[in-house]
């Protein structure tokens, strides 16, 4: 049995955004360099409304004798662990939540699923002011600041405002 666990974090196409970081963790040669190069692209694809460094993808292998799922040896397994900070779904949105958790099944199919793959995705929401990226808060969501670092694809100073 083959295990791969991948962490990440969120945002849907046209949906807003978070700041994903996505840890994928797996067994050893489950992917190929260009594997992991075209997977981190259709995850980064689903944060369309987000500047792409936002989107982190981190791929851990992981040696046979240490995953263990049940008490047994994983061998098959890809575990998805997402991080979303850059928005959040509102609480009650359980169908975007679901549309949301559809799109990222399918960008992860090919690679997982379609490999005869056993996997477990889950997604967790860090609040918005517990982030920082090089010493700066990020832009506030959709704000013109944001969009200078969409449009540069890093982040860029800008006049930050203090927290009330």
């Amino acid at each position: 049995m083959m295990m791969i666990i991948i962490e990440r974090t969120e945002q849907a196409p046209d949906s807003g955004g978070k700041m994903p970081f996505w840890k994928i963790y797996h067994p050893v040669g489950a992917f190929t360099a260009e594997d992991k190069r075209a997977l981190s692209k259709r995850i980064t694809e689903l944060y369309r409304g987000l500047p792409k460094f936002y989107v982190i993808v981190v791929f851990q292998e992981v040696a046979p004798d240490s995953f263990y799922m049940g008490g047994e040896e994983a061998h098959n397994f890809v575990r998805i662990w997402a991080d979303h900070i850059a928005r959040s779904f509102p609480p009650d949105a359980k169908k975007l939540k679901a549309k949301w958790m559809g799109w990222a099944e399918k960008a992860l199919a090919p690679y997982i699923k379609d490999r005869g793959r056993d996997w477990e995705i889950h997604i967790d929401e860090t609040p918005f002011d517990l982030w920082q990226i090089q010493g700066m808060p990020p832009p506030p969501p959709n704000s013109e600041y944001e969009k200078r670092w969409r449009e540069e694809n890093k982040p860029v100073p800008y006049p930050i405002q203090e927290p009330v």
